[in-house]
């Protein structure tokens, strides 16, 4: 076995002077040529420029199979989301409550404040771990197979609850099925970021709290259908119906291409090369040879921008989170993700039980947690017109004010005895149901946009296990007060507790008028460089960054943007690169073809030098 490597210096794509080389592999049997093309600095900050410019139509024309992927992986979530609102919500359900609850002198049944507490720990118990495991496991053998080994675990942990007959094996089930949904917490929104273009990321990655927000509706559709059962099968049908997702979501993250951005941090260039061909479509006014350019332009950005994080890094560990620049980055991801649980999101979680300690009849409080989630969709649908006008911060910042205001109003009105006003419950379930629908249009969705945008590319999916982590960390400790504000037998709150998150509102808002920048149509290279100078969050919006600036000014002269098609002489050029190639390769390793070869090349020589700038002979090394 023998190997020669061919290089060549041409003149190519938009004007610039690179390096293409062969590498040929030659046996007894068999032969293999590959074609290498190193990585071009101007070139990638052409379609950086490109990818900048990218409209939103745009987006959507060139990349419909990006989209139909990130879809298919980030429905999920729906499988969270669903749980989320099912088990809290049993809490008030009546044959639930017999049967897991503890009998009270008024001959009715209510499950202890310390066991909802347990009950709902278990599932972010279980996140935390899963999230660990997700972040190491998908940077080791991809997001794919991750992905896939966490839908087959969920269809073995649904068996424990479904069949469970006392509290503590409805616990163990809860653990054990927050693993997997810590794992697509993670790589849901990591993959759904890598896939897609700068135009199309805040619209899916903000479909990630979409997917949430479906999950909590169907959960509510089908305990609204289930109030009036009145036997065990009207909790067990809930659970059962998760058996549903996973097969089908199997065989999508299956069929579906690995994040390329995940193949290049491997070295797998050709991979990654063919994961981005089926990512992307090509436009009818573009040829295939301009296509090929553009994939090649995106892969460079990949490379250049791997490489330069790489010698930023120098390693990819969760210490690598807190080190360097990434240190300011992974406290705003995970800020962001706490602020969600600061403003009172804990309201819409347990929403039925809340109803019912505000006073509201429990087929009523069913009712309107049906219509609360419903308002939460069509908030989502708002955020994603209100992106296209305002960036993130500025969506982030007045959701939070308004969310303040809400939780203020909902205390207020606790301290209006209800025997005198008996419309003030009605109006507490109001300003819920209001709280919703701007929560899932602001803070609820562009946290995800944020958490996906803020991380460099190599440390991604741990940054956002971190913060996701301290969001189940926070968790934990909501799921730990929020009975007992709530629970008559414990603290006895009510809608009082408003007072206590609006308070945490305010110091949300604090830290996020100081410390949350703009991420809005940036890539991920200028994020990089953006951070690397330092820049102040208030700043960042204003701030210009020309990325490869130094290596552009030698390439200035003739450099065209890779959004127009390439020139003919382009064309012709290119294929005397890829013949010339060959042709050494196949001159180094055949004695035959190189005499073959001499006699003709005399005859070209004159037209060689008419249609292509004059290039330097193929040298060889054995």
């Amino acid at each position: 076995m023998s190997s020669i490597i061919i290089e060549k210096e041409c003149i190519a794509v938009y004007g610039e002077s690179i390096r293409r080389s062969a590498t040929i592999t030659t046996s007894s049997t068999s032969c293999q040529i590959l074609l290498d093309t190193p990585p071009s600095p101007s070139v990638a900050a052409a379609a950086n420029r490109a990818e900048q410019s990218m409209t939103l139509r745009e987006g959507i024309r060139l990349y419909p199979k990006a989209i139909m992927w990130s879809v298919l992986l980030s429905t999920a979530l729906v499988m969270e989301g669903f749980d989320t609102v099912l088990l809290p919500n049993l809490y008030a359900y009546d044959p639930f409550k017999r049967h897991f609850g503890h009998h009270l002198r008024d001959g009715s049944y209510e499950l202890t404040a310390r066991w909802q507490t347990t009950l709902s720990n278990g599932a972010l118990s279980g996140q935390i771990l899963g999230l660990f495991i997700a972040g190491s496991l998908s940077e080791s053998i991809g997001y794919r197979r991750t992905l896939m080994g966490a839908l087959g675990s969920v269809v073995v942990f649904i068996f424990v609850v479904f069949f469970s007959e006392r509290k503590e094996v409805l616990l163990v089930g809860e653990i054990l099925l927050g693993i997997p949904w810590g794992v697509f917490q993670t790589l849901t929104t990591t993959y759904a970021a890598e896939v897609c273009p700068v135009a199309l990321r805040a619209y899916l990655t903000t479909y990630v709290n979409a997917c949430w927000v479906f999950g909590q509706l169907l959960a509510s559709i089908v305990l609204r259908v289930m109030v009036s059962r009145n036997d065990k099968w009207g909790y067990k049908i809930p659970f059962a119906l998760q058996w549903f997702w996973p097969i089908p979501l199997a065989a999508f993250v299956y069929l579906a291409p690995e994040s390329p951005w995940w193949l290049v941090r491997k070295n797998r260039i050709s991979d990654a090369k063919r994961a981005l061909r089926r990512l992307r479509t090509r436009a009818n006014d573009m040829d295939e040879l301009s296509f090929e350019s553009s994939i090649e332009g995106t892969l460079e950005i990949m490379r250049n921008t791997n490489e330069k994080e790489t010698e930023m890094l120098k390693g990819s560990s969760y210490l690598d989170c807190f080190r360097g620049t990434d240190r300011r980055r992974t406290e705003i991801a995970c800020a962001c993700w706490l602020v969600q649980i600061l403003c009172g999101s804990t309201f819409m979680g347990y929403s039925t039980y809340f109803y019912g300690q505000a006073g509201v009849p429990s087929h009523h409080a069913f009712t309107l947690s049906l219509v609360q989630f419903v308002l939460g969709l069509l908030g989502v649908g708002c955020s994603w017109a209100l992106m296209t006008r305002f960036g993130r911060r500025t969506l982030y910042l007045s959701g939070q004010v308004c969310l303040f205001v809400f939780v203020l109003a909902i205390g207020i009105l606790s301290l209006i005895p209800t025997a005198s006003f008996p419309n003030a419950k009605w109006g507490i379930a109001s300003l819920l149901l209001i709280f919703t629908m701007v929560y899932d249009a602001t803070v609820g969705p562009i946290c995800y946009s944020l958490v996906s945008e803020i991380p460099s590319t190599r440390l991604r999916s741990k940054t956002i296990v971190l913060a996701r982590n301290c969001y189940n960390v926070a968790g934990i400790l909501t799921n730990i007060t929020t009975p007992l504000m709530l629970n008559p037998t414990a603290w006895n709150w009510g809608a009082g507790s408003g007072f206590f998150w609006a308070g945490t509102a305010a110091l949300g808002l604090v830290w996020s008028w100081f410390r949350l920048p703009e991420p809005k149509g940036r890539t991920y290279a200028e994020l990089d460089e953006l951070f690397e100078k330092g820049v102040g969050a208030r700043r960042f919006r204003h701030t210009q960054v020309e990325v490869h600036r130094s290596q552009m000014m030698e390439a200035q002269e003739g450099t065209e943007t890779l959004d127009h098609p390439l020139r003919q002489e382009d064309h012709r050029v290119l294929e005397d690169v890829y013949v010339d190639l060959l042709s050494s390769s196949l001159t180094a390793i055949s004695p035959h073809f190189r005499a073959r070869h001499d006699v003709e090349s005399a005859g070209d020589v004159q037209s060689t030098v008419d249609r292509a700038p004059a290039t330097p002979e193929p040298s060889t090394d054995v």
